[in-house]
């Protein structure tokens, strides 16, 4: 291990032109680094460069080095952080359970049973969505919705609502909404959101939100230089971090983070892998952007017809008055 001071020095520097040679030359890897562009094919020059990180807000990454089949003190460090409890991974849940129908145009999505029983479920979202609200509303109730399926199944007659836990959707934007820039809350990073009654009576609800807008915290964090190294901003950090010259700073202020940054350093060794996370992450890139366009489409053409509908209202209106007129002046 180097020195602890210097984790960058697990990125080796390459030269570009030289990286780029052996990658169009590789008898493997050629076709593969052909299809990729944009963004995603510049990161993997510059990571094998030894000058970009991994880029943590794609899911093949995410999944990879927060793996909790291998690594469960990572992705429970960071929930932990989040619900500002502490939780312990049971198990990965199947997204085949899922009641949601066609594509979720998440970019990272990951369930999690904890150890009492309650769902968590990470999502990343690249782009800001038209309605993200109702789409929060739908995923969290897929989670209550699988949980109840799954319980009342275990327990059979003896089944009772208590028996119910918590569930969590965690969604972290990269891009996100108007609502979350506002000057109101330009420096708060994380948004947290449950069901309450007006009377302020405190019932148990099952369903609990937690919004966090990477870009604003990019903004309020760093350039204020707040210190508050608690666990999650460290995570936040490492999310928000794709230079390889900050990372030794970062490491000094978070140090459970070497071990991550070394595993993620370890795949310059692995141009296979990495190179099939990359291609993964275009594919799914590629697909949530087409479906995304797809809805603005549809919603266009929904806007078209409300505003005919509401034309052949005013036509029919006029007819209607035309006609009464002539009858009118028939009499």
């Amino acid at each position: 291990m180097a020195d602890k001071t210097k984790i960058s020095s697990l990125f080796p520097k390459s030269d570009r032109a030289v990286v780029i040679h052996n990658l169009h030359n590789h008898p493997t890897l050629s076709i593969r680094f052909r299809t990729l562009s944009g963004e995603l094919k510049e990161r993997l020059i510059d990571f094998l460069c030894g000058t970009k990180t991994l880029p943590l807000t794609y899911d093949p990454f995410f999944k990879k080095l927060f793996n909790p089949d291998i690594h469960p003190e990572r992705l429970e460090s960071f929930i932990s952080s989040v619900l500002k409890k502490k939780v312990k991974i049971k198990c990965v849940l199947s997204q085949e359970d899922s009641q949601l129908q066609g594509a979720t145009l998440l970019i990272l999505d990951i369930v999690v049973e904890l150890e009492d029983g309650s769902i968590a479920n990470v999502e990343i979202q690249k782009i800001s969505y038209l309605f993200p609200a109702q789409r929060m509303s739908c995923y969290s109730a897929d989670l209550l919705l699988r949980q109840y399926t799954k319980v009342k199944s275990e327990r059979g007659k003896g089944f009772t609502y208590n028996d119910l836990k918590k569930v969590y959707t965690i969604i972290i934007f990269e891009d996100s909404p108007a609502e979350l820039k506002k000057d109101a809350v330009k420096d708060s990073y994380i948004h947290f959101g449950r069901v309450a009654f007006d009377t302020k009576i405190q019932l148990d609800m099952l369903q609990e939100f937690y919004l966090i807008p990477l870009d604003v915290f990019q903004k309020s964090y760093y350039p204020k230089a707040i210190k508050e190294r608690n666990e999650l901003n460290g995570w936040l950090a490492l999310l928000s971090t794709d230079s390889v010259s900050k990372l030794d700073e970062l490491v000094a202020d978070y140090p459970y983070l070497e071990s991550i940054i070394a595993d993620m350093a370890s795949y310059l060794d692995k141009p296979e892998e990495v190179i099939g996370m990359f291609s993964d992450a275009l594919r799914i890139l590629d697909e949530n952007t087409a479906h995304y366009m797809i809805e603005i489409k549809d919603n266009e053409i929904a806007e078209m017809k409300n505003q005919l509908a509401e034309k052949d209202g005013q036509l029919a209106e006029k007819d209607a008055l035309i006609a009464k007129l002539k009858a009118q002046l028939e009499k």
